[in-house]
């Protein structure tokens, strides 16, 4: 399949007439063709209002119809075979074994999501029959469901050109949810991107569905994302970035008319508690297994392990002393864009020359363009907690260890912190006790508490969150990942005493489909 650097709108392609946008090679920083043109006002438009025109006839589709086109969706992009390996690989620095995992990953969820869709249990049927001779008054018939919220737009992420952009789960989860979509591609992957949409368009075709189902435009700074955000047929928004990117749109979106959710996934630093008998007992492959954890993908992951709380002891000296050397045999990786790797050298200077933070290690070095150099950093309970900037995210494989005086100075620590995606805490028996008292604070700090493992690596399945408190994302009742998604672009809708002739077929008397419902309050 051929990149010709077109917009995809509904079924036709477009060739924008705003600014040109050109992949770059990071490893080699060089420009890669074709030029893609980015959109305007009007092609904003056109996507959106094709949108809406699918949204009604595509929200009712067929459970099995659905399953299938998503399926269909995971079909096509694995039918695009080495071409798009090589142009993912090309565009983000990232080796052949990651982005072949990744598109597997992204296949998986969108048949996670075809079964999601099959079992229906996301569509929380409940009915309440009528109560005619109810004293002192009777029930009307009262019969419940979700449906989903409208178009929406989603944004592509810089760090899975695959997993978290044009049909990552973002998309996966809104078209199993019944909602058209509307892409702004990554500029950092526009090739993959356009590779993926046509992959996109192509099972939309196959599969019968409205042509507006699926959009993808292009657009070099904020101007198209602000104007899709703003549009009023636009209906929710799926982010994956920035703290400035997402906190921009969840702004527009609230200053609308009509204000819509945003669900923008945006910074953590995912703190990892080194509990005292763990360290005691392990502290060295403790130190190993995090320096792996920590450069995996030149730690371009949202759940990079950025912060380390210990308490000072000679332990911790130990478990220093083995990352450091794991550190030493690190080589340099190549970040994703030029844009990140000089955001990561920034970070890393910043605590280079903070006179209260101490570099403990580093990564190899090396001359060529764009690569990340891993680091670790130590500093003192006291002067973390002095420093707001020291809970900044620095996004690539750099970290920080805050040495505490006692156990009940990780509460201060963790109390301290912003809202987190994932909360670690490597512990032995003997610091159950302890780890009961930390418990409470990183409930209401992150979105997924760990045991004696590592943040990086998420599993998309249906006990998956991967959300939390601001600024980890802008809504800590969602996820991005898992089943559980799909509940981001649904809503509730309660009919009452409607003939069965006009009810959905969910709500209708036999179980018609089949699905999992509340009756009068008890499982059908």
């Amino acid at each position: 399949m051929d990149i010709t650097g077109s917009m995809l709108i509904g079924s036709q392609s477009v060739t924008g007439t705003s600014k040109t946008i050109y992949a770059i090679n990071p490893a080699t920083n060089e420009r890669l063709s074709p030029a893609f043109h980015g959109g305007t006002q009007a092609d904003v438009n056109a996507a959106a209002e094709l949108a809406w025109a699918a949204f009604d006839a595509y929200r009712e589709t067929a459970p099995e119809q659905r399953a299938q086109f998503l399926e269909c969706i995971a079909d096509e992009i694995l039918a695009l075979g080495d071409t798009l390996v090589q142009r993912a690989m090309a565009e983000s620095g990232l080796p052949q074994a990651r982005i072949e995992g990744e598109r597997g990953r992204t296949m998986g969820q969108l048949k996670l999501f075809a079964n999601v869709v099959r079992t229906g249990n996301y569509l929380d049927v409940r009915i309440d029959p009528a109560m005619p001779d109810r004293a002192p008054l009777p029930r009307n018939d009262l019969r419940l469901r979700t449906i989903a919220l409208g178009p929406v737009a989603v944004f592509g992420a810089s760090n899975f050109p695959l997993a978290f952009s044009v049909a990552g789960g973002d998309t996966a989860s809104a078209l199993a949810a019944g909602c058209p979509v509307v892409v702004k591609a990554h500029s950092a992957h526009p090739g993959t991107s356009e590779l993926v949409g046509k992959a996109i368009q192509t099972a939309v075709k196959k599969s019968g569905m409205p042509e507006g189902v699926f959009s993808l435009l292009f657009g070099s700074g904020r101007e198209v994302g602000a104007e899709l955000v703003k549009h009023p047929l636009i209906k929710a928004v799926g982010f994956t970035g920035s703290r400035s990117g997402g906190t921009a749109l969840m702004n527009i979106a609230a200053n609308r008319p009509e204000p819509i959710p945003v669900y923008a996934e945006m910074s953590s630093i995912n703190p990892v508690f080194l509990m005292p008998a763990a360290l005691k007992a392990r502290g060295e492959a403790l130190g190993k297994g995090f320096v792996g954890s920590l450069t995996m993908g030149a730690g371009q992951f949202c759940t990079n392990p950025g912060l380390v709380i210990a308490v000072d002891s000679p332990e911790l000296d130990g478990f220093l002393v083995a990352a450091q050397a794991a550190l030493k045999d690190v080589t340099t990786q190549t970040m994703l864009t030029p844009g990140i790797f000089q955001a990561y050298s920034g970070g890393v200077d910043a605590l280079k020359n903070n006179a209260n933070v101490e570099q403990v290690g580093e990564g190899q070095g090396s001359a060529n363009p764009n690569q990340c150099q891993a680091g670790l950093f130590s500093t003192t309970a006291a002067q973390f907690l002095a420093d707001d900037s020291l809970t900044e995210e620095v996004f690539g494989a750099s970290s920080l260890v805050i040495k505490c005086n006692d156990v009940a100075e990780f509460i201060k620590v963790a109390e301290h912190l912003e809202g987190q995606l994932t909360a670690t805490i490597q512990l032995d028996e003997a610091d159950y006790g302890d780890a009961a008292q930390l418990l409470p604070t990183l409930e209401r700090k992150a979105g997924r508490i760990l045991c004696n493992g590592f943040p990086t690596g998420v599993e998309v399945c249906h006990a998956m969150v991967h959300g939390g408190p601001f600024p980890a994302t802008s809504d800590s009742r969602s996820t991005s990942v898992g089943s559980a998604a799909i509940n981001r672009f649904i809503r509730p809708v309660s009919y009452q005493d409607l003939p069965q002739a006009l009810l959905p077929e969910a709500l209708k008397d036999g179980n018609p489909l089949k699905l999992r419902r509340l009756m009068d309050g008890k499982s059908e």
